[in-house]
């Protein structure tokens, strides 16, 4: 037992040759009876015995050799002329037996051959036993039948596509051989499989949508396309790597879709536009089911929405255009009810399509997006010789204010005014919204035609969560002057009442005012009649009675005035301005006053004095009689007092035709841009320090993009 006997290398090897020999019956399913353990044990000695005796008997390097040298023999002797005699699917299920019988070939040497890969193979880094056994079927086997095994798989994939039976376990055993033989890399799965079926699905699909498209409606279509994909992704998961699954939907996706997407949204019968036109609201929300499924295949549809808003939308800015030519000339700058019925329809036709935004295409930004960009079609131009901030801020006021176009309940106001603000946020010039808005809310609260504060404060607080408290705040500010104001006229009036030398000698209710927060007014240093100038007086003593250190301004051009007017018929009260009420006074000394007179004494401007005395000569109501009688006030002009004036009512407000403001504020606002924009830069310098112009200017911009488009 001590002493070993040398076995010499053929004589080892012939046993071993026995046991090879065995074995390959064995996978040929000829009769041979199983292996043993002893016979495996015997075999492995075998092995040990040859590798371990002293040299020159260490065979191990030529038992290496010969492990290789048996699976050679073997593929060329038996494996390969079997594959070569056979063809398409019967090739393809030869390969897969003679892949099986060749993995438990490898599997059963290496273990008999197990000495080697311990420590031969492991001191001189040679390839593993498994990793050789392996590369003998793919230089010989895989090398030679690739081309041919690819071509058979391709085929019966596409003869599944046309609807015939194929054996799918076949394909994915025939496909794991790609994946397996790469041990562990994909690249001959890839290259020599994946590019070849990927190349021939987008030519199958080419061939299919070329004729679908031309039979089908937009519908059918889509429903084809989807049967598609879900048949393709149900390929993947039955015999296909997982890895091709990407690369194989975007090619179907390629040649389904995106090649004929604008034909398929341009088809009539009933294309995107139809169905938008006709509005079909549950085959929209289908279309987006299905075209969501793509990479950008929303892209086209949201594109065509976005047409269609838009041309609705300049539809309806085009009728606004007409009916406006249509008004007389001296009303053209003038915001009357045909505005306000825009303004409401744009209201609607964006309800609409928010609706269409959030049902049909599930709140995707893509739509959000298009129904931004088709509205600010309107809010960024001006429509009829206004201004979209104007024709938003006058549809607001005639909401809020007494008397308004626009009867509508509690609720519907706030909807409204709700949806007015969401429309605000497409407008750039959000600081020229704001002005106008400001302008008409002065003139809501200073003339009590508010018709709810609740509304007021409600709005407010809509814009500023749309556009921040800098917005608002000085809007805000007005609105609790005013309640600051009624505190105020209280404490006047008690003022009075504790002080009887101070009597004005009329009622006076005088509004105090902050002037930062309200809209800047022209301020005259008007000549007042007697009977007011006791007035301002009484009020001066009673504000320095509560602080002298702040300076009060009169802006006469927005009070009111109740004068009792004796006319021959019937004594009449007249509700009338400040201006209207100190011309008609002058009344009370003189029955004739020249217009140069009238602007002597009363120390206005030309435009005013026009105004005023227009008002109460040639209009409505003609509290004076001009000489000569024309409808047009001119420097010579004589005023007489008309006795015989009357009406049925005994109580009247003679209106002052209102200074067209617009020019005014929109130079305003650009002045004040002026200063945003300084303070930006101011703002931005302090932080950075140094900065290249371009980038200041960039920034800039983007800062004050949010108020207005610099």
């Amino acid at each position: 037992m001590n002493e070993r006997k040398t076995i010499d290398l053929e004589q080892g090897w012939e046993f071993m040759q026995k046991g090879i020999t065995k074995l390959k019956n064995i996978l040929d399913g000829l009769p041979e009876p199983p292996f043993s353990s002893h016979d495996r044990m015997m075999l492995s000695t075998a092995v040990y015995n040859m590798c371990t005796q002293k040299p020159p008997h260490d065979y191990s390097r030529q038992l290496y050799d010969k492990y290789r040298e048996s699976f050679e023999e073997y593929i060329t002797s038996t494996v390969l002329p079997s594959l070569r005699e056979k063809h398409d699917e019967f090739m393809l299920r030869e390969l897969v037996k003679r892949w099986a019988n060749h993995k438990v070939m490898v599997r059963w040497l290496s273990r008999f051959f197990h000495y080697l890969d311990r420590y031969f193979i492991a001191r001189r880094s040679l390839p593993a036993l498994n990793e050789v056994g392996l590369t003998c079927f793919r230089d010989l086997v895989y090398q030679e039948l690739n081309g041919k095994v690819r071509d058979a798989v391709i085929s019966l994939i596409d003869q599944e596509r046309e609807g015939k039976q194929i054996d799918r376990a076949l394909l994915k055993n025939v496909l794991d051989i790609f994946v397996e033989i790469g041990m562990g890399q994909m690249d001959h799965y890839e290259k020599d499989f994946e590019a070849a079926m990927l190349e021939d699905t987008a030519a199958y699909y080419y061939r299919k949508a070329s004729n679908w498209i031309l039979e089908d409606s937009c519908p059918d279509y889509m429903l084809k396309a989807e049967d598609c994909l879900k048949r393709e992704k149900d390929r993947v998961s039955h015999y296909l790597h997982s890895s091709s699954e990407p690369k194989l939907l975007k090619n179907v996706q390629h040649e389904l879709l995106s090649v004929y997407a604008n034909q398929l949204f341009e088809k009539e019968d009933p294309g995107c536009h139809a169905l938008l036109r006709d509005n079909k609201v549950d085959d929209l929300s289908q279309m987006f089911g299905r075209f969501s499924k793509f990479p950008r295949g929303l892209d086209p549809v949201s594109a065509i929405f976005k047409q269609h808003v838009t041309a609705e939308v300049t539809a309806l800015v085009k009728q606004a255009e007409d009916a406006a030519s249509n008004k007389k000339a001296d009303k053209k700058d003038v915001v009357g009810p045909q505005e306000q019925v825009f303004v409401r329809r744009v209201i609607e036709l964006h309800d609409k399509y928010s609706v269409y935004v959030n049902d049909c295409f599930q709140n995707h930004t893509l739509f959000h997006k298009a129904l931004k960009e088709a509205f600010e079609v309107f809010c960024n131009r001006g429509v009829a010789g206004s201004l979209s901030a104007e024709l938003l801020a006058t549809f607001c006021d005639n909401i809020l204010k007494k008397g308004g176009s626009e009867k509508l309940s509690d609720e519907a106001i706030e909807d409204t005014l709700e949806k007015v603000v969401k429309l605000l946020a497409y407008i750039s010039d959000k600081d020229l919204f704001a002005e106008f808005y400001r302008k008409k809310l002065a003139r809501r609260l200073l003339f009590d035609k508010s018709a709810n504060d609740d509304h007021e404060r409600s709005i407010l607080t809509k814009l500023k969560q749309q556009c921040g408290g800098q917005f608002t705040s000085k809007m805000e500010g007005m609105v609790t002057d005013l309640t600051l104001a009624k505190e105020n006229q209280s404490n006047f009036e008690e003022y009075l009442s504790k002080n009887p030398n101070a009597n004005p000698g009329i009622d006076l209710t005088v509004t105090m005012l902050t002037t930062g927060f309200w809209p800047s007014y022209k301020s005259f240093d008007l000549n007042l009649p007697g009977e007011m100038v006791r007035c301002v007086e009484v009020f001066m003593e009673f504000y320095q009675t509560k602080t002298k250190h702040r300076k009060l301004t009169w802006i006469y051009s927005l009070g009111t005035c109740n004068l009792m007017g004796k006319f021959e018929p019937k004594t009449m009260e007249l509700i009338v301005t400040t201006y209207q009420a100190s011309v008609l006074l002058l009344f009370n000394n003189s029955d004739r006053l020249s217009y140069s007179e009238i602007m002597a004494q009363l120390n206005l401007t030309d435009d005013d004095v026009v105004r005023v005395l227009y008002s109460l000569s040639c209009a409505k109501y003609k509290i004076l009689n001009k000489e000569p009688n024309t409808k047009l006030i001119s420097p010579t002009d004589i005023f007489v007092f008309n006795s015989k004036f009357t009406d049925k009512m005994r109580r009247i407000k003679v209106p002052l035709h209102p200074i067209d403001e617009k020019k005014k504020i929109i130079e305003d606002v650009d002045k004040d841009r002026r200063y945003a924009i300084d303070a930006s830069i101011v703002r931005i310098m302090k932080c950075r320090k140094v900065l290249g112009q371009q980038q200041l200017v960039t920034e800039c911009v983007e800062q004050l993009g949010q108020m207005f488009k610099v």
